[in-house]
């Protein structure tokens, strides 16, 4: 941007010899002329240069945040499963010691030992049944008490079938021999929960593996805005409560409802 400097030049003053009138008087033709005194003009002031403001550096664009793309469920597999291969210690001080182990439909893109690490943390969480004096679970690659499987939805529904469910390809379901996990679910949660599938992955085991220790029933919401209780088929509906993973609440206190069915 040009900058307009205002400062002016101070003009030069000389003295006359003489009178005070408008014309000087002549000097004697013998005489030399008078040397006239020097006249020092008045400096001129030295024009500082104005700075040049310094450009306003443009922003930086933002990064787009790149949309995470939902997980490819494939609605069928072939039938047969992986047993992972891993072990861990026990979870919970007192009750019945229940071995389980974990097993992922084949095709499935699921990895077996980090898929049983993850259900071991679920079942050592301190909302959960283990943490609260109702049983203890110990992951094993054999010789389990029961066994957790994630299936394709066909496959999840041909297993739970034989029980006498019908499980619709979205259901989960406890059988003769265990959990069946609808891989469906595990990788997408559901649409009644309000939290990440992740989170949903708790109420899964919370509630398949509560059928597991003996409670048969399951229950309804508990009053408007309260936690579902875990034994709740949440899936189906809140009917008035919050949609909750855990059997316990943070108070270590256990999460009820009517009994419904």
């Amino acid at each position: 941007m040009a900058v307009s400097l205002g400062a002016g030049v101070a003009l030069a003053h000389f003295r006359s010899e003489g009178g005070l009138g408008d014309t000087a008087a002549p000097a004697p033709v013998s005489e030399a002329p008078p040397s006239p005194e020097p006249t020092t003009a008045s400096p001129t002031p030295t024009r500082k240069a104005t700075p040049k403001p310094k450009p306003t550096p443009k922003p930086k664009p933002k990064p787009t945040a790149t949309k995470k793309k939902p997980a490819t469920v494939p609605q069928s597999g072939p039938g047969t499963f992986t047993t992972a291969t891993a072990s861990g210690k026990v979870s919970g001080t007192s009750g019945t010691l229940r071995r389980y182990r974990v097993q992922i439909e084949q095709g499935v893109d699921l990895s077996a030992r980090g898929t049983a690490e993850e259900i071991e943390a679920i079942l050592a969480h301190p909302r959960s049944w283990a943490a609260h004096g109702r049983g203890r679970f110990q992951l094993v690659a054999s010789n389990a008490d029961f066994v957790i499987r994630i299936a394709t939805p066909d496959t999840a529904d041909a297993l739970c079938a034989r029980q006498g469910f019908n499980t619709h390809g979205e259901l989960n379901c406890e059988t003769a021999d265990g959990v069946v996990v609808n891989l469906k679910r595990w990788m997408l949660g559901s649409p009644t929960f309000a939290g990440p599938p992740e989170e949903y992955r708790h109420l899964i085991i919370n509630h398949e593996v509560g059928h597991e220790i003996g409670i048969r029933q399951h229950m309804g919401c508990g009053g408007p805005g309260k936690p579902a209780p875990a034994m709740m088929q949440q899936i189906k509906g809140l009917n008035g409560c919050r949609s909750n993973a855990f059997p316990y609440d943070e108070d270590g206190l256990y999460i009820t409802g009517p009994i419904v069915s």
